[in-house]
């Protein structure tokens, strides 16, 4: 299963039939064809770059890739309906995991893995800056893709807003006072976890609800993504347990 595809018409179809796509690279100065590839990008919201050929050549075995590659979702995306109707099939109050731009696919699938094993609901992800359901988050997640709806969004301050308004409390995963197993994690709840390097965005953490933090002991003040993801994750596991 490949995860690109080059070349002007291969990747026009593509965006024409609705694929998820990724992101789209242009060698700079690219002519013809390619004004209809960013035509269509734009349209349906596909993160788009012009690079030098040199950086395609290193990403595709063939050198007939005429200026044009598009990386495209090894899985389709969900709906955030989607995500409500299986919390509501459960009989259960809405569990989400919002991701704020996290950039490596193997923390996107571990964090993936973590959330199905947990009884999450739903995944929601950015459609720029961040990684995506490749092949290597789809390893990574080691098969909980198949079971676990992901949801691209354009915008997450925007996204949190619509789920505060659906009724979840959104708590942030950074720095602060509250310990994560001192706060009150029952109900409709959606969890963000931050960028590997820059945590939470501004604005999203602003938007939040309350935040949470783990505490740190050591000599290392942060730890990887995945991992404060399943902590907490598995507290608000623990605390819906405990209200049966």
């Amino acid at each position: 299963m490949s995860d690109k595809i080059a070349g002007r018409n291969p990747v026009i179809e593509a965006l024409k039939s609705g694929r998820d796509i990724e992101k789209i690279l242009l060698v700079e100065g690219t002519k013809g064809r390619a004004d209809d590839i960013v035509a269509l990008a734009r349209e349906r919201k596909v993160p788009f770059s012009f690079v030098e050929k040199e950086k395609i050549d290193k990403l595709v075995e063939t050198k007939k890739h005429q200026g044009v590659l598009a990386f495209v979702s090894a899985y389709q995306y969900s709906l955030l309906d989607d995500v409500f109707d299986l919390a509501e099939s459960r009989g259960e109050d809405p569990f989400l995991v919002i991701l704020d731009d996290i950039e490596d696919p193997h923390n996107l699938g571990a964090i993936i893995r973590t959330a199905e094993c947990a009884g999450v609901h739903g995944v929601i992800i950015p459609k720029r800056r961040a990684a995506g359901l490749t092949e290597a988050a789809v390893k990574a997640s080691a098969g909980a893709i198949e079971y676990m709806p992901c949801v691209r969004v354009s915008n997450i301050a925007q996204t949190v807003d619509e789920l505060k308004k659906r009724g979840l409390w959104i708590a942030a995963c950074d720095m602060g006072d509250d310990l994560y197993y001192q706060a009150d994690l029952k109900g409709p709840i959606g969890i963000v976890i931050g960028n590997e390097g820059k945590g939470i965005s501004r604005l999203v953490g602003e938007k939040c609800d309350f935040k949470v933090s783990i505490p740190m002991k050591g000599q290392m003040n942060s730890l990887n993504a995945s991992n404060a993801a399943a902590i907490v994750i598995y507290e608000i596991r623990r605390q819906r347990d405990v209200q049966r």
